[in-house]
């Protein structure tokens, strides 16, 4: 990786697998180095994964295994806009179906904790439609889904 700035995430002992997870899942993802620990350490061993670099949807980062210290929140989540309904539901059902949860508006998280909203770009362009009355409709309508239905979208931005 030669970007100047990344994101660091810490996992407890499965950054690996949760980089190759997203580099399976998402367009532009892939693995990059992956660095073994010189030496023993608070919760690890010497020779296990300490980090692993890798980028999700063009997105340096860096996993960390940290250990069981810190735990992934809703106040950092990856938002990936998709194209169509079949795109939405194909993520959407990756991230849910290998272990993790579904949330409301678009939100769900992955087995490692990790937040990711899967947002259809209609839904992002309804909800700054000019016509104010159509995008609250909208988001009205979003604020009922879990995973977010384009056609419901659409028909509530209609009226």
């Amino acid at each position: 990786m030669t970007s100047k700035n990344m994101i660091c995430l810490w996992y407890d002992g499965a950054a690996l697998d949760a980089a190759s997870f997203y580099a399976r899942t998402f367009p532009d993802s892939v693995v990059g180095a992956i660095f073994h620990a010189p030496s023993d350490y608070p919760d690890g061993k010497q020779g296990d994964v300490l980090t692993v670099e890798f980028t999700v949807a063009g997105i340096p980062c860096l996993g960390l295994n940290g250990g069981p210290a810190f735990k992934h929140s809703e106040a950092f989540s990856f938002q990936i806009a998709t194209d169509d309904q079949a795109e939405t539901d194909r993520l959407w059902s990756a991230v849910v179906g290998n272990g993790g949860q579904e949330n409301a508006c678009g939100w769900c998280k992955d087995r490692w904790g990790l937040s990711w909203q899967i947002t259809p770009r209609a839904l992002t362009q309804a909800l700054a439609d000019p016509d104010r009355a159509a995008a609250k409709r909208v988001f009205d309508a979003m604020m009922n889904m879990v995973k977010i239905d384009i056609a419901a979208i659409e028909a509530a931005r209609r009226g």
